[in-house]
């Protein structure tokens, strides 16, 4: 009994220890901590103190660690939260509000008009953003320009900015928007209505602008009579240019010619004849590493003049008719560094083995091949496997000569190889048999639409090769997804967080992304799509297409 009392006296005595030291750490800590200083709420007052005090609560005597916290520690650890979980703890206290309001970079905000008496307010409490993005529904009224000015006095330091649907926006405020901002890095516009004056104001304003992504501009009605679209000061600066359904493309001409840096072209459904800017740019644009090309009007000619290009390492030709092997021979004599390569033939037969055999000759640093409609046969597959040994992602869809005998090359020659797509080809359970066999370093395979291939001969793969995941599709019915077009230059969705009472009714979230309806999709038919390849070579490379230079 004396021994157990004497053992609890002398815990409670080393308890009493242990917080009187604690407690000299903490006043030391607090008396050497040097931090910059964050404005926030006095707890109890409301009024503005600087928070760099920290306040230690005391409880039931228990010690409140969490309080004591610096505020860019708790900065910091608001970073690895989602933004539903960064709502949560700005309903914590005051003190959390503040801290997480300040430490917030990224906003997206539904703009529509009723979003302009809430700004003030808004952007009082996130006054470090430099990610903004402003979306607005096609059937309501988007803010005007002196909602988008006051913005851009709020945030000078902005360095992304996305418009959607903001279609009240004029030159005006655009011009009054680049003035303010003008160390803007990113800017994306879709169905916006401002035209070739603001997009100059943007580019004469802003000296830093990196990335330009344009779709739908529909303030530029007449390409003849419009004025030329750049290059101004960010003709030095300006690294990817992304066009997106545009009747007067052929306006941005004169910004991509001066973008002496460009090393990123994309060109999604832009009228007009191409051949002739390709080959200008062959003159005076050296570092270009990513070209891509869809439903677009460009010949042999342009592919030659594109094959200027040394530097280039990502190519993607989808549904561009006019090419042919002719262009593509080009394209593997002089891209020496080529590291993928997407071809979409729309079922034309003018690209085959004669342009895939010149690829195989002159790319051997090959890393991805996706060919959608093309015709390939056991000559043009075996060359590439032989001269491109570090292959390791090849997808072919829609390909009527791509049988068992074309898989048992591939599985005999491809050491390198390590994700297989094959969807719409006349490949049956010999071919998964010649898979199990061959391919050392194969880890994926995705098998769609083929209808020789049945459930019995994927689950003998699988137990064959028990490290290899596979999967197998063979219905006949399947929506298609996003299409390939969709790898462009784009943004991941901005969530928007948690307002107070007073401003939530002003502004919502806008996260969510509009997509063509399923119905849609599926009437759209096996290659339109391209969905399966689409998602599944972004995943294999890691997300992204971009080059690897920034």
């Amino acid at each position: 009994m004396g021994q157990s009392v004497s053992a609890a006296a002398a815990v409670a005595s080393r308890r009493e220890r242990d917080q009187g030291s604690r407690s000299v750490n903490i006043s030391k800590t607090r008396s050497t901590a040097s931090v910059s200083p964050m404005v926030g709420y006095s707890s109890g007052t409301g009024e503005y103190v600087s928070l760099n005090r920290r306040v230690e609560v005391v409880t039931d005597g228990t010690t409140d660690y969490i309080s004591d916290l610096p505020n860019e520690c708790l900065a910091s650890v608001f970073q690895f939260l989602s933004s539903a979980d960064r709502n949560r703890c700005s309903l914590v206290c005051r003190r959390w509000l503040q801290i997480e309001g300040q430490s917030r970079h990224r906003l997206s905000l539904n703009a529509e008009s009723e979003l302009c008496p809430a700004i003030q307010s808004l952007f009082s409490r996130f006054d470090s953003v430099t990610k903004l993005a402003l979306k607005c529904d096609r059937r309501s009224v988007s803010i005007r320009d002196d909602a988008l000015v006051l913005i851009s006095q709020r945030c000078p330091n902005l360095t992304r900015l996305k418009l959607r649907a903001c279609r009240e926006l004029t030159d005006a405020g655009m011009e009054a928007f680049a003035k303010n901002c003008k160390g803007l890095k990113k800017l994306s516009c879709g169905s916006c209505t401002f035209g070739s004056k603001g997009m100059n104001a943007v580019l004469d304003n802003c000296a830093s602008l990196e990335e330009l992504s344009v779709k739908r501009l529909r303030g530029i009605t007449d390409a003849a009579a419009a004025e030329a679209i750049g290059p101004g000061v960010a003709g030095a600066s300006l690294k990817t240019v992304c066009l997106k359904e545009l009747y007067n493309g052929q306006c941005f001409g004169t910004l991509i010619l001066g973008a002496k840096n460009l090393k990123t072209l994309k060109l999604f459904r832009c009228s007009g004849d191409w051949d002739r800017l390709f080959q200008l740019m062959a003159d005076r644009i050296t570092s270009m590493v990513e070209v891509h090309l869809e439903r677009l009007q460009i010949t042999d000619t342009g592919l030659q003049a594109i094959a200027n290009y040394s530097s280039l390492e990502i190519l993607h030709l989808v549904k561009t008719p006019e090419c042919s092997d002719i262009g593509l021979v080009a394209i593997g004599d002089r891209c020496k560094l080529l590291r993928k390569l997407h071809i979409d033939g729309w079922k034309a037969n003018r690209i085959g083995d004669e342009g895939l055999i010149g690829v195989a000759k002159g790319c051997p640093n090959l890393l991805e091949l996706v060919l959608i409609g093309v015709n390939p046969t056991k000559a043009s597959l075996e060359m590439l496997a032989s001269n491109c040994q570090n292959l390791e992602r090849l997808a072919l869809c829609g390909s009527d000569s791509v049988g068992d005998p074309e898989i048992s090359c591939i599985a005999a020659k491809c050491v390198a190889l390590k994700k297989l797509c094959i969807k719409s080809c006349p490949v049956s359970d010999q071919g998964m048999e010649a898979l199990a066999n061959g391919c050392p370093n194969l880890v994926k395979v995705k098998v769609k639409k083929c209808k020789g291939v049945t459930p019995e001969g994927g689950d003998w793969l699988r137990r064959t090769r028990g490290s290899v995941a596979v999967n197998l599709d063979t219905g006949e019915a399947e929506l298609q997804e996003a299409s390939a077009s969709d790898g462009g230059a784009q943004e991941n969705g901005l969530e928007f967080p948690q307002m107070p009472a007073q401003i939530a009714a002003a502004a919502a979230s806008a996260s969510a992304s509009t997509a063509r309806s399923s119905s849609f999709k599926s009437r759209l038919g096996l290659l339109s799509g391209r969905s399966l390849v689409a998602s599944t070579l972004r995943r294999w490379s890691g997300g992204s297409t971009s080059a690897r230079h920034s």
